[in-house]
Formats: C-alpha cells, structure tokens, sequence
C-alpha cells in the first residue's frame, strides 16, 4: 500500500512539473543552460573572417580565431550556421592588436616574465532585436616566463587568449551581460 502511495505522488509530481514546463514553453523566451537567452526569432548566425590588422601579424591568427568563434557559437547554441554576412546574429570585425611586452621588470632591470596580449574588435548585429548590437574591443592576456621559448608555448597562449576572448564575445552578445 505504502509503494503504491509513493509511486502515486512521484506520478503527480512528474506531471505537474512536465505541465509547468510546457506552459513555460508557451511565452516567447528561449532558455538553456549555458545562461545564453537567445529569442525563438533567432535562427541563424554568420561569422565573417576577421583579419588581423595588428603592426604584428601571425599568420595564423585569423583563421584560428574565425574558426574557433565558429565553433564556439555552434556547439553553445542551436542556431544554424550561414554564410554571406546574412545571419539573424552577426559577427565580424578584426584582430586589432598582437603584442608582447616584458613584465616584474626586477631590479637589474630585467623582466621576470613577458606578457602577450590579443585584443579584438568586434561589432555585433541582431537583425531581429538591433537593441543589442554593438561594436566592441575584447581583449586579454597570459604571462609566460623569460625561461621558456616563446616559439615553444606561443600556440597555447593563443589558444588559452582567444579562448577567453570567444567567451566575452558570447557573454556580451547572448547573455547579455
């Protein structure tokens, strides 16, 4: 009788969450779990290349990074990709610096560590919604030692900045932060 009773209220329970959850559906507000509050009008995404326009260029800088938003962007949301610019969110803009410089310069006057920073413009279009455009510039660092060849961590420090980067760029355009 007592395992008829519980499996009576775990039915109701299921139930009514399921009921709440459909009438939720209802309103016009998509939700996820990654905190992204994307509209149901929102389809389709593009990304156009963004070309380094930094004094220093690496050359693979633009196809890492137009890759990776790509990326980002499909595997964090729904939306389908598309080319041409004709997205209902856009993304394009350009990697606007690449720089190292020395850091804790120390008392002989030599630096302890080196910093690369990477910082991209961005300018952000909803087709459906223009109130959340933007046109920003994102930008972050890392810091590696003066023991270590550059040459030999350079990809993982690029790959650690734009990760960073990508995320910002998410937040601020379907977060909305």
């Amino acid at each position: 009788m007592l395992a008829k009773m519980r499996s009576f209220y775990i039915y109701i329970s299921i139930s009514l969450i399921l009921i709440g959850c459909i009438s939720c559906g209802l309103q016009q507000v998509r939700y996820s779990f990654d905190g992204a509050s994307i509209s149901p009008d929102v389809k389709t995404f593009s990304v156009e290349y963004f070309p380094n326009k930094a004094p220093l260029v690496v050359p693979t800088l633009s196809d890492t990074f137009t890759d990776k938003l790509k990326n980002y962007l499909r595997t964090k949301t729904s939306l389908k990709e598309v080319t041409e610019n004709n997205g209902d969110i856009r993304f394009e803009g350009q990697i606007t610096e690449y720089s190292q410089r020395p850091m804790e310069i120390q008392r002989d006057e030599i630096a302890a560590s080196n910093r690369l920073t990477i910082t991209v413009r961005v300018r952000y279009t909803n087709t459906k919604d223009d109130k959340f455009d933007f046109d920003s510039s994102f930008s972050h660092y890392a810091d590696y030692s003066i023991d270590v060849d550059y040459n030999s961590v350079e990809e993982s420090l690029i790959e650690e900045i734009t990760d960073k980067i990508i995320e910002d760029i998410y937040n601020k355009a379907l977060v909305n932060w």
